[in-house]
């Protein structure tokens, strides 16, 4: 009889349980063009305040290289929606629970809070020593 059917790899990136990179290198994970120059606002964004939030964060995400071609219509609803929560709490009043979950959500997907960032690694980093190695001495 055979075992539990196996986790896809995606799922193992997201909750951080893969044993090593050859599993990653060896999966079928797509690769996405990144944005490399920080784009302008979308036209369709809504209110100042959904630009000035496109514009505070698209160059930290450009750094960091989190945003990519394939990215820019769910930035710009998490910048949509950032703008529309703005106007609600400016006019003195209380958005629903579910704009602010669904903001929670859009905001958790592009690392930007103390919890998502732990699953996002920061470019330029690799991972691939063994910090267990030489029982956790650092060497010259």
């Amino acid at each position: 009889m055979p075992g539990p059917s196996k986790k896809p790899i995606q799922l193992k990136t997201i909750s951080n349980t893969t044993r090593g990179k050859k599993e990653i290198e060896s999966s079928n994970v797509i690769d996405l063009p990144v944005v490399s120059e920080v784009p302008p606002p979308l036209p369709w964004l809504p209110n100042e305040y959904a630009e000035a939030e496109w514009r505070r964060l698209a160059p930290i995400l450009v750094a960091n290289k989190l945003l990519t071609e394939a990215g820019l219509s769910a930035f710009g609803a998490l910048c949509s929606l950032h703008g529309t929560l703005a106007q609600i709490w400016a006019a003195g009043h209380a958005p629903t629970g579910h704009m602010v979950a669904q903001y929670r959500n859009l905001v958790n997907d592009f690392g930007l809070t103390p919890v998502a960032q732990g699953k996002v690694k920061p470019a330029g980093k690799d991972d691939s020593g063994n910090k267990f190695a030489n029982n956790g001495k650092k060497t010259a």
